[in-house]
């Protein structure tokens, strides 16, 4: 691999820590009781408590956008998000490739308690990150960048990489759609932040060539 790889890196490393991840009035930072905070890094202090990661590696999708068009060949953005999700809702145009970390809901998984379908993790997540790396020539210790729908998957799918000994695992901590609005008339709604909120590129016309490439 080229040897001038780890400087770059090491400054794309310092932007993304220093480029504002939220404020005391983002939906994505939680009330301050459930606020959980790392003096590893100030600026995980905001994340909410289920968006929190092993590597504590965030950005806003607002940042994102632009750091992921500057340092293209440099990282790895991948969509984590159902099949389902991007058919229906769409995806960043942006994104190297779609891998899911759950997969769509199959026969027998519905929760009548819970009313909810219960969601099976991809075991093939890992390994299809791996194909994509080197894909693109990358390797586990370059930036990989996650987005789910507001973070929250994300963050367990950054926590199976660094699990695996991914060096740089990323969340969009707002992800593609946002968070709810949590008043207003609009409350509940996703329309506060995150990835298509925020004016970034998006596209429902799917790139054969970005799909999951798995049998799962």
């Amino acid at each position: 691999m080229p040897t001038y790889r780890a400087p770059r890196l090491a400054a794309l490393a310092a932007f993304l820590l220093l480029a504002p991840l939220a404020s005391a009035t983002d939906t994505c930072a939680p009330p301050p009781g459930e606020v959980a905070t790392d003096p590893a890094s100030a600026l995980a202090a905001v994340v909410p408590t289920n968006k929190r990661t092993k590597a504590n590696l965030y950005v806003n999708a607002k940042d994102a956008g632009p750091m992921i068009a500057d340092h293209a060949k440099e990282i790895l953005f991948i969509d984590i998000r159902t099949r389902s999700e991007l058919m229906f809702i769409g995806m960043p145009a942006a994104a190297d490739a779609h891998i899911p970390f759950w997969l769509d809901p199959g026969p027998g998984s519905f929760d009548a308690a819970k009313g909810a379908f219960v969601p099976k993790v991809n075991p093939d997540f890992v390994a299809a990150v791996d194909r994509r790396l080197a894909a693109k020539g990358l390797t586990r210790q370059d930036p990989v960048v996650l987005i789910c729908q507001a973070g929250g998957r994300a963050a367990r799918a950054a926590d199976a990489l660094a699990e695996a000994g991914f060096a740089q695992p990323w969340i969009v901590v707002d992800g593609f759609e946002g968070d709810p609005a949590p008043e207003g008339p609009g409350k509940g709604l996703r329309t506060v932040n995150g990835w298509r909120n925020a004016g970034l590129a998006w596209t429902t016309r799917l790139d054969a060539a970005k799909m999951y490439d798995g049998a799962q």
